[in-house]
């Protein structure tokens, strides 16, 4: 980019920035809207939160989203490929497992996750099944955060093996590898490189949909800020959970943008 473009580019940023800010200052509801969504006091009071007011941390609910992003994802990542496995599977004997793999990602894929979580959180608990069903609201969200986007991640797993070019299985067979030495050896480290970027692009969103899990009770950065607005009528606290989740989705999502283009730069130079 040229020194013209750059000018441009940073003059165009200035004006749109300019006159968002123009919006929100000179508007007339735009005193009305700082005071009830930019207060900076109320933002800082509903960050740290006041136990002897009643008024919960935002920011401590959002230790409960990076545990339950931490752990779904570790698990979608083995579900998703164990589903994606069987659906690529050609055994006869797994012929039934292959029609229930096929129906899960269709009906996980096709459900909202929030019916899901009204389904499991609030359904589990009237089974009286013990163990199962005497788990927190956040242990709920866990599971169903992992059964949804194992569906979703499966069909990603089983895109980037089928995107493998058909003659690297034939030459894997020709040496002699056996189908699971050729899939662990040739096809999945191929296929590994293909499905990063849509992979980082699904945890993006399972990193914002953990705040579903507010429906159920859990407190998590969103019902504290929902507590806490309800508690001193300000929504100030939904502010600075928006920008909580920002400041953890946005460097996931330059770090999915670098991969996408270090990869067609990579598949660029093989041409």
């Amino acid at each position: 980019m040229g020194r013209r473009g750059v000018v441009a580019s940073a003059l165009s940023s200035v004006i749109i920035l300019g006159a968002i800010f123009a919006i929100f200052w000179f508007a007339p509801g735009g005193p009305t809207v700082r005071y009830f969504f930019f207060n900076p006091h109320l933002m800082w009071q509903a960050f740290v939160g006041d136990p002897h007011q009643g008024l919960l941390s935002v920011g401590k609910g959002l230790v409960t989203n990076l545990w339950m992003f931490t752990l779904s994802e570790v698990l979608v990542l083995i579900l998703g490929l164990l589903i994606a496995w069987v659906r690529l599977s050609q055994s006869p004997v797994l012929f039934p497992f292959r029609v229930l793999a096929t129906m899960y990602t269709d009906v996980f894929r096709g459900v909202p996750v929030l019916l899901v979580m009204y389904m499991v959180g609030f359904g589990l608990p009237e089974l009286n099944l013990g163990f199962i069903s005497n788990q927190s609201p956040a242990v709920y969200g866990c599971a169903v955060l992992t059964i949804s986007y194992s569906a979703y991640v499966a069909e990603v797993y089983r895109a980037g093996v089928l995107s493998v070019p058909h003659g690297q299985l034939l030459a894997a067979r020709s040496v002699g590898l056996t189908h699971t030495a050729t899939m662990r050896r040739v096809i999945l480290p191929q296929a590994v490189r293909t499905v990063i970027p849509p992979l980082l692009n699904d945890f993006v969103s399972l990193q914002k949909d953990t705040a579903l899990v507010s429906v159920l009770g859990a407190i998590e950065a969103t019902r504290a800020a929902q507590i806490y607005g309800d508690t001193v009528f300000n929504f100030s606290g939904y502010t600075v959970a928006a920008v909580l989740f920002l400041l953890l989705t946005i460097p996931m999502t330059r770090f999915t943008d670098h991969l996408i283009a270090h990869d067609r730069n990579r598949r660029l130079a093989g041409t």
